[in-house]
């Protein structure tokens, strides 16, 4: 990739909404370099899951669902090796259905903003690679995901506590944590994987969470709740809200690694605390516990700052998305976001995705 180009279509992001789309388009005999173009900023194939932490594997984590036309390849993530990081595995895999489908993703490729300039769009990009680079497109795919946008929500003191803080997106592994009094936060799956993994490890944990945990224990239950949360999400991406957390629609499912820790006692979640001091956490009934580490397993949100320059956010908070494509302009189209969030919802929206495309080809 060198100079500035022009191509009719930029999607940005090669995770798995990414792809799902260019496998979409590839089917409609579209050709990646010319007729579209996948940028990622990723350094590998994988998507965000080539930065999660080294003991999370595929039986810990939620389903990753196969890629369209993963079969073709033979491959499929309900046959993956379950006992190696799941990190790796995503990554081999997406690399070889890159490959397979002839997608080109160019990376290391960071987008740094998207211009309207008349009918089209100006996507700015930045490379260590490529350098700085702008490339025309009449119609740009936003599959950017949330891995980029940590959220840490503010409570007082938090600048003066004395021990680390990590989130989710730079947390590595336990081993950082060794013989330390660890406070982790969150209600979600991530969470509960860290305090299985500090078990043993650190000196004390401490669980807390902003409401209490939905342990959801049948899969009739989980699947009513999960078509329950989609719904949400799908009624807050129209209305361009923000979106509400998925977690908090559809509970934890409680494996059988999640029930033996809820029976030991570990996977007990106290309330919120109300401030953090240098060297611990303030109760709200004033009581203090020390820390020498908070884990903030408090998730993400949209990564959207790249697009700025159009003015999509509405004064909801959020942006008013139908069908992956945006109410305010037609030309840009927004998979993996909202309802579509899941692998299985990212698949179905590079299907719909693409036929908009081709039908404004």
């Amino acid at each position: 990739m060198t100079g500035n180009v022009s191509v009719p279509i930029v999607i940005i992001g090669a995770g798995q909404a990414g792809l799902s789309v260019g496998f979409y388009l590839r089917r409609f005999e579209l050709v990646a370099g010319r007729d579209f173009i996948i940028f990622d900023r990723g350094p590998s194939t994988g998507g965000a899951w080539q930065h999660r932490w080294q003991a999370l594997q595929l039986g810990s984590a939620h389903r990753v669902n196969d890629l369209p036309g993963m079969k073709e390849l033979g491959l499929s993530f309900d046959t993956a090796d379950h006992t190696v990081p799941a990190r790796d595995v995503v990554r081999d895999y997406y690399r070889d259905y890159e490959q397979h489908f002839e997608l080109n993703v160019v990376r290391p490729v960071t987008v740094t903003s998207v211009v309207p300039l008349q009918s089209n769009l100006v996507v700015a990009t930045s490379s260590p690679v490529f350098g700085d680079q702008k490339t025309d497109a009449r119609m740009i795919v936003n599959a950017t995901g949330t891995w980029g946008a940590p959220f840490v929500p503010h409570y007082p003191g938090a600048s003066t506590f004395e021990g680390t803080q990590v989130h989710t997106a730079t947390y590595v592994s336990s081993d950082a944590f060794e013989a330390q009094r660890v406070i982790v936060v969150g209600g979600g799956t991530s969470a509960i994987g860290f305090l299985l993994e500090l078990e043993g490890v650190a000196s004390e944990l401490t669980w807390v969470a902003r409401r209490p945990i939905d342990f959801s224990h049948t899969d009739e239950l989980a699947e009513v709740t999960a078509v329950a949360a989609v719904m949400s999400q799908d009624r807050a991406a129209r209305a361009g809200k923000a979106l509400p957390s998925i977690v908090s629609g559809t509970g934890v499912p409680v494996t059988r690694r999640i029930a033996a820790g809820i029976d030991r006692g570990l996977l007990v979640a106290r309330p919120m605390f109300s401030s953090i001091e240098p060297t611990g956490v303030r109760w709200s009934d004033g009581t203090f516990t020390e820390a020498d580490a908070i884990v903030w397993a408090s998730g993400f949100r949209p990564e959207l700052r790249h697009l700025a320059p159009l003015k999509l956010r509405e004064k909801a908070g959020g942006v008013s998305v139908t069908s992956g494509a945006s109410w305010t302009d037609p030309r840009i189209f927004f998979a993996g976001y909202g309802p579509q969030a899941s692998t299985v919802g990212a698949n179905r929206a590079g299907r719909i995705i693409a036929r908009q495309i081709m039908a404004r080809l």
